[in-house]
């Protein structure tokens, strides 16, 4: 007899779902989801700002980084700019003076914009 004979030790793993073996068990994978807020209960707040070198960036506030999923988000809205960006916290930052188009953009989204 081993030394961990009989115990939890000497058990092959086993589904904690639906207590069959792993190997036997048909349960889905479990996604982790994150709580995020709709786009119609948050607001976007855009302004263009002067960095070095007198280039201008037009930067989107309001949005939480916990309550949104911001590399997608900043995805999209490089695409319908056809500008660089990144984000900063909980600040998206896109090249260029583009309040028209990301206007036009987070709306289509469903944002509110301020």
């Amino acid at each position: 007899m081993g030394l961990l004979a009989g115990t939890i030790f000497d058990r092959p793993p086993h589904c904690e779902r639906c207590d069959l073996p792993e190997s036997d068990c048909k349960c889905p994978p479990e996604t982790v989801r994150r709580a995020t807020v709709a786009p119609e209960k948050q607001t976007a707040k855009l302004s263009t700002e002067k960095r070095k070198k007198g280039k201008l960036v037009t930067v989107i506030r309001g949005l939480a980084a916990t309550d949104n999923d911001l590399p997608a988000l900043l995805t999209q809205l490089k695409n319908a700019c056809g500008a660089g960006g990144t984000i900063d916290g909980d600040l998206i930052e896109i090249q260029g003076d583009q309040i028209d188009r990301l206007q036009k953009a987070l709306r289509h989204v469903g944002y509110q914009v301020r």
